[in-house]
């Protein structure tokens, strides 16, 4: 009777390390699909970012103009020196944007960083196409020096361009825009980031191409 007893006893010592060996066996067969799955996801991202419109775009400023102007306040105060003056000048870009990609880009918005001679740096944003009316108004002069403007929120088609003019405005004279250290044009496109093109010291034209 007791010899019956001890087989069944020997069986169960035996069962556990089979299952033990058979359930680790199984995690290591799982490695390998794993890592082949994050290698063939890391191909594909590499792929998605080598090509995305982010990378690529051709801008070109073709020929600029300045405008700059002195507009003198009358104070109504007896004291002599009250009256104030302002100094501003108007640069008119003419820039040019291409999509040499399968994918639409959309124009989002035009700003200008300037910097001075004794690093000043100045920051403005393009006038609207609604506001130029007005602009030309108040400087009659400005309108022989424009053109079409280049308007936000529209959209270049795959292998197009659109070109216009972008107004900006500085707080500054002739003499400090002549005599700056940069002047750069930002262009912000929706989805894809800001690309910047300086704007040239003359009136010459350049261009910019991020193709990354």
């Amino acid at each position: 009777m007791r010899k019956n007893l001890d087989k069944p006893s020997s069986l169960a010592i035996l069962n556990p390390v089979t299952d033990l060996r058979f359930e680790q066996q199984t995690q290591r067969n799982l490695i390998a699909p794993v890592l082949i799955a994050f290698l063939l996801l890391g191909f594909v991202l590499a792929l998605v970012i080598r090509h995305t419109p982010a990378q690529t775009v051709d801008l070109t400023i073709t020929h600029t103009a300045v405008y700059p102007t002195h507009t003198v306040f009358k104070s109504d105060s007896l004291v002599v020196g009250s009256d104030k003056a302002e100094d501003n000048l108007y640069v008119l870009a003419n820039l040019r944007v291409d999509d040499p990609l399968r994918l639409p880009l959309f124009l989002k918005d035009f700003t200008a960083t300037l910097l001075t001679a004794d690093d000043q740096e100045i920051t403005t944003t393009a006038a609207e196409a609604k506001d130029l009316p007005n602009i030309y108004t108040s400087f009659p002069a400005l309108k022989p020096l424009s053109s079409a403007p280049l308007r936000r929120e529209i959209l270049i088609a795959p292998g197009g361009s659109a070109e216009g003019m972008v107004l900006l405005q500085f707080p500054i004279t002739l003499d400090t825009w002549n005599h700056r250290k940069s002047a750069v044009l930002n262009v912000d496109l929706y989805h894809i980031g800001t690309f910047p093109i300086t704007i040239p010291l003359n009136s010459k034209k350049t261009s910019t191409n991020f193709d990354q």
